[in-house]
Formats: C-alpha cells, structure tokens, sequence
C-alpha cells in the first residue's frame, strides 16, 4: 500500500494527477457554462497549432478540449503503472530523466485508443445541440456538385454523410466527388474554405519532414 501512495504522489505520476484536476475543473466550468466547450477552438487552422497538431495525431471532429481530455484520462492508467516500475526500480539520478521519459510514453500508448474513442464519439459531437462548426476543421468532405458561378459548392463529410456543409474557394472551383479538407469557417458567411486532400497531406508530409509536426499520419 505504502507504494502504491508514494507512487501515486511522487514524480511522474503527479504530473497526471494535476492534469487530472484541470481536467476535471474545465469540464464542471463547461457543465455550468461558465465556458464554452469550444474556447480551444478557432476559425482557421493556419494559426491554431494546437489544433494542428491535434489533428496531424488524428484528432479531427471532435473540440479540442474534448481530444485533450481523452489522451489525459487515457494516459493516466498508463502513467501509474510506468510510474510504478519507476517507484519500485532502485534507479537513483536516472529517476527524473526515466520520469520524464515515462511521461512521453504514456501519452504515445495512449494516443491510438483515445483517437478511436474521439473518432467513435465524433457522429454525436456532430449532431450535438451545442456544435460548433469549428469542430469540422480538419475533417475530408467530398463534394457533391461542381462550384456555381459565385464559387459555392456542397459537400458531406466522408465520415458522416448526413453532414453537410457549404464550400467558398477563392481559387479554382470544386469538381463533383472531389475530396477536400476544411481548414477555415468564416463565421460571417457560414462556409468553410477547403483545400484537395492530397495538397492537404503532402503539406503535411512536408512540415513533417521539416521536424515541425509529429510523425503521424492524419
């Protein structure tokens, strides 16, 4: 028992405990509507690297409070066991750069289930009363028609046909069964600018090459 407490307690596993509360302290703010659900959400992409990197690790669809939240509480059980090999293991100075180390690896564990927890919540987080439509950034569409003569376009989610949404490039039009990736919402006229999924990834790929982004795929 007494390990079990110290363990809970000591480095790393504290770090978590900590997220754990902040955690829980925004989602009673959020219950209350003291704040938004989406005060981590923004218009665009360009600028919103937290969203970015959300979503290049597989968060798409979701608010990004809500995939924060998945990969902490996921991250967590996995936090106290690593933290409890550490606490047993007579490791000396190794212990802190270990801990941090640990911590690392709790969140790389955890992040494959709590993607396909967010992207399994992701239809009612769609269709909830409260959506917001920067929940989509990131999410492939297809289109449905080609563009009109003011630029417009329909197109659905890939994930959820019942989605639709409406498209305002200011470049080259959309062509019919095209598939494109949300990156902006202007509020103003409620569309959605989008680019071709595969400009989208090899942008991506790019960065990744660059070191700028993690090494996963979207």
């Amino acid at each position: 028992m007494e390990l079990f407490i110290q363990t809970a307690f000591g480095f790393p596993f504290a770090f978590f405990l900590i997220l754990l509360a902040l955690v829980a302290i925004y989602w009673l703010l959020a219950g209350l509507r003291v704040i938004r659900v989406s005060c981590f959400d923004h218009d665009s992409l360009r600028d919103d690297h937290l969203a970015s990197t959300l979503i290049s690790l597989g968060f798409a669809g979701v608010p990004a409070s809500f995939a924060l939240s998945a990969l902490i509480v996921t991250a967590t059980p996995i936090a106290f066991a690593l933290s409890l090999v550490l606490q047993w293991l007579p490791l000396g100075l190794l212990r802190l750069p270990l801990g941090f180390l640990a911590i690392w690896a709790a969140f790389a564990l955890a992040s494959s289930p709590s993607v396909a927890a967010c992207h399994a919540l992701a239809r009612r987080f769609h269709h909830s009363r409260r959506a917001s439509p920067r929940w989509l950034l990131g999410e492939t569409v297809v289109v449905r028609q080609a563009s009109d003569s003011e630029g417009r376009c329909q197109a659905t989610l890939e994930s959820d046909s019942d989605v639709i949404v409406t498209l305002h490039g200011k470049g080259a039009g959309c062509n019919a069964g095209e598939r494109r990736v949300l990156v902006k919402h202007v509020a103003q006229e409620d569309v959605y600018r989008a680019v071709p999924a595969e400009e989208y990834l090899d942008a991506h790929a790019r960065l990744r090459k660059l070191h700028l982004l993690p090494r996963h795929d979207i």
